[in-house]
């Protein structure tokens, strides 16, 4: 449940009844206007299995689904950016997980959807497992997109898929900026690479 507190009122009130898991980011949950929270579904709390991202307004109590995960890919972690049109900035789980590739540290993205086109995401970090790595992609994944005051950059943790692959000792999780210089094309050696719209 998610609770808002009232500063002319000075009592809590509860803003949704839902019953399943609410989870708020550490951090840039609020819309710029402070009208609405932003939150994902993951019904077993810590299991990354949410389907869907969603925002509630804090004082009509109305529900709107920001994404929903397709192709099997699992969401969460949303952030908001601080300008107008409102970005969401969140994971999202490997496409058509299968056997060898399954959500993981080093198997995930980050995405973003506006709010003026909403339901459809965009790649954050471009996705390079293959060498040469190509300058500007990632070759692992991504987690707490958290955007710049001004909402043009974002930083998150990073960890390597390259690295994990040849001992899970060498992945450690490290730091990573976004900036939106220009798109990044990966190559695609791999079936698991993609291209994304942020140099990292």
């Amino acid at each position: 449940m998610v609770y808002k507190e009232s500063i002319t009122l000075m009592n809590e009130y509860q803003i949704t009844t839902t019953p399943r898991h609410h989870q708020l980011t550490n951090i840039n949950v609020w819309t710029p206007d402070s009208q609405w929270l932003v939150y994902d579904v993951r019904p077993q709390g810590a299991s990354f299995t949410g389907k869907t991202i969603e925002k509630i307004h804090v004082n009509t109590t109305e529900i709107r689904e920001i994404y929903r995960g397709t192709a099997g890919a699992c969401v969460g972690v949303v952030t908001v950016s601080p300008e107008l049109p409102v970005r969401y900035a969140f994971i999202r789980g490997p496409l058509n997980p299968d056997q060898q590739w399954q959500y993981d540290f080093h198997h995930r993205q980050g995405v973003i959807v506006s709010d003026d086109v909403p339901g459809v995401a965009h790649n954050i970090d471009a996705f390079c497992i293959t060498p040469p790595y190509q300058p500007g992609a990632l070759r692992g994944g991504t987690h707490v997109h958290v955007f710049s005051p001004d909402g043009e950059w974002l930083s998150f943790t990073y960890n390597d898929h390259v690295l994990h692959e040849r001992d899970p000792a060498l992945d450690l999780r490290n730091v990573a900026v976004a900036v939106p210089l220009h798109p990044v094309c990966s190559g695609k050696h791999h079936p698991r690479e993609y291209d994304g719209e942020f140099f990292c």
